[in-house]
């Protein structure tokens, strides 16, 4: 069965690496932040070009602290894109503030600038805008919008790290970049973790004081904070897969493109990646009208496929008291109840890519 993706192949390839590096920590006992946590949050910061990062356990609080860093609270809103993962807009209910929802583009399937300024109130403090799947959103436009109205612009990098707009790493073209490095992710960590950039150097002063209970001296807490630290172990894992990233991007790219030209089954819808954007193709999300029968015409022939979101964010249950309804989203609906994601990581064969392919194009 080929996996939609499989992480044993690169542990196999990098063992070693990765066992010294774990040892290191477990010699000295440097579990919860410390040297190791520390080193990768400087290596992040030079490789994406920002004047610092902050690493944390996972994106999810990433998000959380973004939030209290620009001081959303009860009574703000803050517009977020309904086709995400649902974490997006947790960093927003966790402040006690409201997520508001807005439809994705039909072709990009990234937040959809013109739907945003009808979304705009006395109360909105800014924009969540997503790099989904690895595709950079529409910054500029969303930037403008933003700038217009006084608001701040967050940018969830989870599933896009290195990817680029108009020549440009995402994580540090607006306030605040949110990353994951959740296990599957472009750059993961072997459990969790996550990071936030910026290059307001005063923002990430107060993620680190939050992150760590909020104090800057052991037992002095000068603000509600909380244990949002990253483990040393998984500092040492991400230094290490840092140095594949490159050559990890180059191979996603390659077979994501192969994917785009080469799959031509008129059933079959793919993403658009504007001229001004570079991909990394985090995942490889295809729109067909009968999802679950393309799955299970893959599994029949050993490929696994799996949905993503198949709910939108305006659409789930936890958010019902906001009173979303069909038809509020159409673009992001019509993904969700057809989306399916194909095969898509580094160490994939050509012989497996084509079969992918080929399999997509018999379908």
């Amino acid at each position: 069965m080929l996996k939609r993706v499989d992480l044993t192949r690169d542990f196999a390839r990098h063992r070693e690496e990765y066992m010294a590096a774990i040892t290191k920590v477990c010699e000295e006992t440097a579990f919860s932040g410390g040297r190791y946590a520390d080193r990768f949050e400087e290596e992040l910061a030079g490789y994406l070009g920002v004047r610092a990062a902050s690493c944390v356990n996972n994106g999810t609080s990433a998000l959380h602290l973004a939030m209290l860093a620009l001081g959303v609270g009860p009574g703000d809103e803050v517009i977020v894109p309904a086709n995400t993962y649902i974490a997006t807009a947790w960093g927003v209910s966790y402040t006690g503030a409201v997520p508001v929802f807005t439809d994705c583009t039909a072709d990009t399937w990234e937040i959809d600038p013109d739907g945003i300024e009808a979304k705009i109130t006395p109360r909105t403090k800014g924009i969540i805008g997503v790099h989904l799947y690895g595709q950079p959103f529409d910054f500029a436009r969303v930037k403008e919008i933003a700038d217009r109205h006084g608001l701040f612009v967050v940018e969830d990098c989870a599933q896009a790290i290195a990817a680029e707009f108009e020549g440009k790493k995402v994580g540090g073209l607006g306030d605040i970049g949110c990353f994951s490095f959740y296990p599957g992710k472009n750059l993961y960590a072997f459990g969790e973790g996550g990071a936030v950039t910026s290059n307001d150097r005063a923002a990430i002063d107060r993620i680190n004081v939050i992150k760590n209970q909020g104090c800057r001296v052991r037992y002095y807490h000068e603000t509600l904070g909380y244990n949002y630290r990253m483990e040393g172990i998984q500092g040492a894992v991400l230094s290490v897969s840092m140095k594949y990233l490159e050559g990890w991007t180059a191979r996603r790219q390659q077979i994501g493109r192969r994917y785009l030209q080469e799959i031509r089954n008129p059933g079959i819808v793919m993403q658009a990646h504007p001229a001004n954007t570079t991909p990394v193709f985090h995942l490889f999300e295809i729109e067909t009208p009968d999802p679950e029968g393309l799955i299970a015409y893959m599994k029949e022939h050993d490929v696994e496929c799996n949905r993503h979101y198949p709910v939108p964010c305006h659409l789930q249950q936890a958010y019902a008291a906001l009173g979303g309804r069909k038809g509020d989203c159409p673009n992001a609906e019509k993904l969700a109840s057809q989306c399916v994601s194909l095969p898509l990581f580094p160490e994939m064969t050509d012989e497996e890519a084509e079969y992918v392919i080929d399999l997509c194009n018999r379908y």
